[in-house]
């Protein structure tokens, strides 16, 4: 039986409480391809500012290239031993790759109105596309997270690394940037229990500051 029909019966709220960042993993454990397809597949709901999908997830399973990555980020296990390890990159020109294909299943109204407004959002702003990427990573990933607990397994979110390094490492294009690494896998031992919390009434202010 697959992974995917061992779904642990987590509820999101379960799952937020439950996701830690794991160090230690099973370095024998591999769910099967389907099932990590199934997730990344999944993850890709996740929302994106006008709808551009903006995100390109770089799959790493060669092990050499998983030992040449984990030089690069501190000589961290979880690059190996995790059972997968993905790339999170943004594609900063996104906008601009036929946007029309982005709302192509939504009323011509609603195309007429959002399309064009697209290149007029991002032409000539590229900081406004590279922090539009970097949150549209930031959301995925915790959507992999998230999914990857509903199935049992454990994730580490990571950006402990040679940014530089491992965009050449994965010939990442120019016009990519590379946002963080997600270590996905079955933990080897329990982590300690959370470290701390600071307090709701630090974190959420009415109505401003």
């Amino acid at each position: 039986m697959s992974e995917m029909a061992e779904r642990t019966g987590l509820s999101v709220t379960e799952a937020m409480a439950e996701r830690r960042a794991v160090k230690a993993f099973d370095p024998e454990y591999r769910p099967p391809e389907a099932d990590m397809r199934d997730l990344l597949e999944t993850s890709l709901l996740s929302p994106t500012a006008f709808n551009i999908q903006n995100w390109r997830i770089v799959w790493v399973t060669d092990p050499d290239l998983r030992q040449r990555i984990r030089a690069v980020a501190w000589d961290q296990p979880q690059v190996t031993d995790a059972a997968e390890l993905l790339v999170l990159c943004a594609d900063l020109n996104a906008w601009d790759r036929s946007p029309e294909r982005y709302w192509v299943h939504a009323p011509q109204a609603v195309q007429d109105l959002i399309v064009p407004n697209i290149r007029k959002y991002y032409q000539g702003r590229p900081q406004v596309a590279r922090d539009e990427g970097m949150r549209s990573c930031g959301m995925i990933a915790q959507s992999l997270m998230l999914l990857a607990k509903e199935r049992g397994w454990d994730t580490c979110p990571m950006d402990g690394f040679d940014f530089e390094a491992v965009a050449d490492l994965i010939n990442l294009p120019d016009d990519h940037a590379v946002a963080l690494m997600v270590a996905v896998g079955k933990r080897a031992q329990e982590p300690f229990a959370k470290p701390g919390q600071i307090p709701y009434e630090e974190v959420v202010r009415d109505n401003g500051f």
